[in-house]
């Protein structure tokens, strides 16, 4: 599944770690790691979690690309 996201960049803008995110949403570091990796989709509710904290939107931090070989 292309669900590519930009967590690291709004973690890296709130100044906080991985556990510390992890905390703020109620995951696990290794969580908040693999979603940043793409490893790991996240549920609605913690994408929506993620979203609040760091004070955007769901499609500002995750963006899934289905439709990208359908361009034109």
């Amino acid at each position: 599944m292309p669900l590519y996201n930009r967590l690291k960049e709004y973690r890296a803008r709130l100044g906080i770690n991985q556990q510390e995110m992890g905390a703020l949403v109620g995951a696990s570091r290794q969580t908040i790691s693999q979603i940043e990796r793409g490893d790991y989709s996240p549920s609605v509710t913690l994408a929506l979690k993620i979203a609040r904290v760091c004070g955007a939107t769901v499609e500002d931090i995750f963006i899934y690309e289905e439709e990208a070989h359908h361009e034109g």
